[in-house]
């Protein structure tokens, strides 16, 4: 009986020694030159003048857990879909149950703003003062990129 195993045995075996032989040979004979470019972060091959001024938002993560909470929720009224004679009212309480409380949830999070991220959020009502004649472009468009480059004034 134990036989029959002992091919996937000798390839386990096998697999792990070529893995750590691998990363041992190349700790051992890889060149090590480090530099402050190799160290730096790499994004679509547009090198990082500064860091990001803001932090990511937390909105992203929380519509992530509703979509694992709506997951959890078809999981859980799947198996009432299949067979609810069998399992019965019980069953439907607590299905009920169950998905009172997500949409209770659901609803909290979408009233709190959960959604509401991106550039909708930055939209603002125009008003007489918004759209006033004393607003130039000079006044109201900010130049960028012209921080550290040579024989060019920052406007």
């Amino acid at each position: 009986m134990m036989g029959q195993y002992l091919p996937v045995v000798c390839l386990l075996v096998l697999a792990t020694l070529f893995g750590s032989l691998s990363f041992g040979a190349s700790k051992l004979l890889a060149p090590r030159r480090p530099s402050s470019a190799k160290s730096a972060p790499y994004e679509c091959g547009i090198v990082p003048s500064r860091d990001n001024p803001e932090r990511f938002p937390v909105t992203f993560y929380v519509v992530a857990m509703l979509f694992v909470m709506f997951d959890i929720e078809l999981i859980f009224i799947y198996p009432f879909a299949v067979d609810r004679v069998y399992l019965g009212s019980y069953a439907f309480w607590e299905m009920l149950a169950f998905s009172v409380v997500f949409f209770a949830a659901f609803i909290y999070v979408v009233a709190r703003g959960a959604l509401e991220w991106g550039p909708s959020q930055f939209a603002r009502r125009l008003d007489e003062e918004a759209v006033s004649p004393a607003r130039t472009l000079d006044s109201t468009i900010r130049r960028v990129g012209l921080e550290g480059r040579i024989g060019e004034e920052a406007a």
